[in-house]
């Protein structure tokens, strides 16, 4: 057999353009855009929900956090599931039709209590969106051109984010956070039918060498196979304490300049969106870019590489958050923010590499479940209740003490990146369904 990385695909008579292969990947893109708008635009509206609703920083956390991602993570395994026997496309779509509808319906609600249930809807919905996404990518693109491909993919989380403070924090000034929920949420309904419309299902396997016995494992022995590769339990572990760091800081961010800098929401959605889209894009790209160069020499670079990057955020977020100019506070935060988003690509490489193809989306959802159980989960709650506990110390400046500890978490994280690294060529290796070549 003269090409061995397409025999999956030669088998099935189906093959894909490069044109359309790019084609899904920036569909893709746009879906996840869509995603990272619809869950992080309420972090640019909690003040003015706060004074509108009268919340505390603790109901505010419970909001941004808790209340969406044991939600998402609860429904995403058993979707993931479901993504890896039938069509990945069409759960995709159908989630993205749901979350969509429930943000709109966010701008509706007149008490806290119904403000969680819409944004607990939204947790539902999103949950059918990455873990099938990352598994569409790995049967698109070859294994050596995957952390770019899923780094590109990952572009949605800094463009959503950049998108959701530049529209959130200018609606908000002007009409109000209820418009701004309306307005994010509604087009999404639209973007589901294109996907469902122009997104083809390619065999499992397509992209490499691997084996599709067809034969899908128990959730108990999908998790056994997990659990017994240590590189999986490091890096999920570690991404999941970045994710602690990287959902609190950017939940509370536009928090912060309000309170400690005296920022309005049109002026800190401008900024935080060119810093989270450019810069934090920029470190994306180059997070996927390097973890491909250098996995060609080594493959325990693809950890390395994220573990370096999180501990040169350290120092320059000392000074960013401790700064008294709301300039060099924001110039001081991109360094962060840039080697911050590095791990995007190289970390869910690994992850898809360690995974059978009948497994790959399970094993993302429950990638996905440790990181926003832990980031997502407890980020937002942990600076909430942090702030709060520091209020009769610091009074207003509370939010500005509890921001820079958690960051120091970060320096866990790296650890167990390094950890990661001791087993990763093993466990990659040692995957049955690979075909020596």
């Amino acid at each position: 057999m003269s090409d061995v990385s397409n025999a999956p695909a030669q088998q099935a008579g189906v093959s894909f353009t490069d044109n359309y292969r790019r084609y899904v990947l920036g569909i893709l893109v746009v879906v996840y855009v869509f995603n990272f708008i619809d869950r992080q635009i309420l972090s640019i509206l909690l003040q003015p929900i706060k004074l509108d609703l009268g919340l505390s920083d603790t109901q505010l956390g419970l909001l941004s956090g808790i209340a969406f991602a044991v939600f998402y993570v609860g429904f995403g395994i058993p979707l993931a599931r479901l993504a890896d026997r039938s069509s990945r496309v069409n759960i995709i779509s159908g989630s993205l039709a749901v979350w969509s509808a429930m943000t709109a319906v966010c701008g509706l609600a007149q008490n806290f209590w119904q403000l969680l249930a819409a944004r607990i809807g939204v947790g539902i919905g999103e949950a059918g969106c990455s873990p099938p996404a990352h598994s569409l990518i790995s049967d698109y693109f070859a294994p050596e051109s995957r952390a770019t491909a899923l780094s590109i993919y990952s572009l949605g989380i800094p463009i959503g984010v950049m998108v959701g403070f530049l529209v959130g924090g200018w609606i908000e000034e002007y009409f109000g956070w209820r418009v701004a929920f309306l307005v994010v949420g509604l087009p999404g309904i639209l973007m589901a039918i294109l996907v469902r419309m122009t997104i083809k299902e390619p065999p499992r396997g397509h992209s490499e060498p691997v084996r599709d016995h067809g034969v899908q494992l128990r959730l108990a022995e999908v998790a056994g196979y997990l659990w017994g590769r240590r590189a999986f339990r490091h890096v999920a572990f570690a991404a999941g304490l970045h994710a602690f760091v990287g959902y609190g800081v950017i939940s509370w961010l536009p928090s912060f300049l309000a309170r400690s800098h005296q920022m309005g929401g049109a002026e800190i959605g401008t900024w935080l969106a060119l810093l989270a889209g450019i810069v934090g894009g920029l470190g994306t790209l180059a997070g996927g870019y390097l973890g491909d160069r250098y996995a060609k020499r080594d493959r325990r670079w693809y950890v390395w590489l994220s573990a370096i990057s999180l501990l040169l955020t350290i120092p320059f977020s000392i000074f960013a958050f401790l700064a008294e100019s709301k300039y060099w506070a924001l110039t001081l935060y991109i360094l962060p923010t840039f080697f911050g988003a590095f791990y995007h690509g190289p970390t869910l490489a690994v992850i898809q590499g360690l995974a059978q193809v009948r497994m790959r989306a399970i094993s993302a959802a429950v990638y996905l479940f440790i990181v926003n159980l832990v980031g997502l989960g407890l980020g937002p709650l942990a600076v909430g209740v942090l702030s709060d506990l520091l209020t009769p110390s610091f009074g207003v400046e509370s939010l500005r003490y509890a921001l820079l500890g958690v960051f120091m978490v970060n320096i866990w994280s790296a650890i167990h990146y390094f950890f990661a690294a001791r087993t990763l060529r093993a466990d990659l290796d040692s995957n049955p369904d690979r075909i020596a070549v």
